[in-house]
């Protein structure tokens, strides 16, 4: 099937909604942790168990939001309405999640709760349907391959709106309050999150107006003995692998997700702290302080801005090569070659920082290991939508939203098992976090013994390379390649044909 069906005008309104919904979803994912341990201070126990809570909900909400979806498009109605009635809810709890009432710690963790479980299930509500859109645009599997790479480039650029606005604020806000206080980190999270939702839900809205969809199979009531929903779902081999290949490989969001972590207590770059004294200062005790803070925060400043760049290099690197590299190599053997060569990079990453404590010596190996997050990024998507074509061959239904679902809940269980990590590491460690920042001062890295250090470091070197190596696994049984996938898609056009399905431009 070579005929192409999407316009040039639904590729660009897609990946603009692509981008509103990553700089929301990267404000989220890549500091609701640290806001919530240096911050609000609530327990690290209670961020633990909130993630791991909130995420078997999202196991139950996520398909259930599909399975609405689907319903939907099924009797002929649009899914991109549930887009346009969640981005106004989402965008306002976003900005409740990084507020911090005056209220006593246990009134801190119900807010958190609340707040944190309700902008999950309306996130879902816009998340499922979004990513659905490229398996409704279009029937032609190489062109919904390319609505998906460029969707997901986009979104990560989108991503990095909220980091780059970290570096613009952490350069302006020095010059209206003091560093290292907790009035500091609230105003600094505020200005990103306000910024962050009101770009952001404006694509993200604007996207749903040219996008048309196509590829609706008509509703019908199963049949007796037929499979419901779910158990075509979990019957789906390809489509169970896939998705174990996703959780095993929710090592990778550590590399972004611990990025501001690693940066504040794995290694220092700037003056030795030991040149600042109070003779220097001419005995200012206030003075002194506000150096250290100043020059322990520059320090997190360079060194989170080296880990991020590393990250964005290697993963915007691969992401611009997917469309290539996916018309030109199958998707079974991308993943397994880039998982093989990324678990390789952080080998060196690991060997290098523990041998030589010298970060600089492990920027190459750091880009290298983030090449498979562009890849992964893009290509699950891909395949869920071959999966969905595997589906509809062998029972005749076609659950696009719910197949969505299931990426959705992967991101999302991978995002919280990063967070969890980043906890656990903390506990298992003994830092002691309510000393990281308080109304004076921040500790600095140096402060930290050698296996606290490398602890952290570990977070964006070892965990993510064991995950890599670990999702190539079940892949190795995936089906969907080669010719197989050429004949299971002949097949599905002749069927589709065969039951007068027709689908036009």
């Amino acid at each position: 099937m070579n005929e192409k069906y999407v316009s040039k005008k639904e590729f660009r309104m897609f990946a603009v909604g692509a981008a509103g919904q990553g700089m929301i979803y990267a404000m989220m994912s890549s500091y609701i942790s640290d806001f919530y341990i240096n911050v609000l201070q609530v327990p690290l126990m209670f961020v633990l168990l909130l993630m791991l809570l909130a995420r078997v909900w999202d196991a139950i909400n996520d398909p259930l939001m599909g399975i609405i979806a689907d319903r939907r498009a099924g009797k002929g109605k649009s899914i991109k309405t549930f887009i346009v009635w969640a981005v106004v809810p989402i965008s306002i709890l976003t900005i409740l999640m990084f507020y911090c009432p005056d209220i006593s710690s246990a009134g801190k963790m119900v807010y958190a709760a609340i707040v944190y479980v309700a902008w999950g299930m309306l996130y879902t509500m816009a998340d499922v349907p979004f990513w659905s859109m490229p398996n409704v645009m279009t029937p032609n599997a190489e062109e919904r391959g390319s609505v998906f790479s460029i969707g997901r480039t986009v979104n990560g650029v989108g991503s990095a709106f909220p980091m780059i606005l970290l570096y613009i604020v952490n350069f302006i806000l020095p010059n209206f309050m003091p560093h290292g206080t907790i009035k500091y980190e609230e105003t600094k999270y505020f200005i990103m999150v306000l910024a962050s939702v009101v770009i952001g839900g404006t694509l993200y809205a604007m996207s749903t107006k040219s996008i048309k969809e196509r590829v609706v199979i008509p509703y019908r009531e199963r049949q007796p003995g037929e499979p419901g929903k779910l158990a075509r779902i979990f019957k789906c081999k390809p489509l169970m692998l896939v998705i174990a290949m996703g959780i095993l490989s929710c090592g990778r969001y550590m590399i972004q997700a611990a990025s501001l972590h690693v940066a504040r207590y794995a290694f220092y770059i700037g003056e030795p702290l030991d040149n600042f004294t109070l003779e220097r200062f001419n005995g200012d005790q206030t003075s002194l302080e506000a150096a250290i803070a100043s020059a322990v925060d520059g320090s997190v400043t360079g060194i989170k801005l080296i880990l991020d760049v590393c990250a964005l290099v290697g993963m915007f690197g691969a992401m611009l090569l997917m469309p290539v590299l996916m018309k030109k190599f199958d998707y079974k053997k991308l993943v397994i070659t880039t998982c093989l060569i990324g678990a390789g990079a952080t080998l060196g990453t690991t060997l290098i920082g523990w041998f030589t404590q010298n970060l600089y010596l492990c920027i190459p190996f750091m880009i290298i290991s983030s090449f498979p997050l562009g890849v992964l990024n893009i290509i699950c998507y891909a395949m869920i939508g071959d999966c969905l074509d595997y589906m509809e061959l062998k029972t005749g239904f076609r659950d696009n939203a719910l197949g969505s679902a299931c990426q959705g809940f992967v991101n999302k269980i991978g995002n919280a098992f990063a967070t969890c990590g980043i906890v656990i590491v903390y506990m298992l460690v003994k830092l002691p976090v309510e000393e990281m920042v308080n109304d004076t001062a921040i500790k600095a890295a140096t402060e930290l013994t050698e296996q606290q250090n490398f602890a952290m470091f570990s977070l964006v070197s070892v965990i993510p390379g064991i995950s890599l190596l670990l999702c190539i696994i079940p892949i190795l049984f995936y089906s969907i390649s080669g010719k197989e996938k050429e004949k299971m898609l002949a097949d599905l056009e002749k069927a589709r044909k065969e039951k007068g399905i027709i689908i036009t431009k």
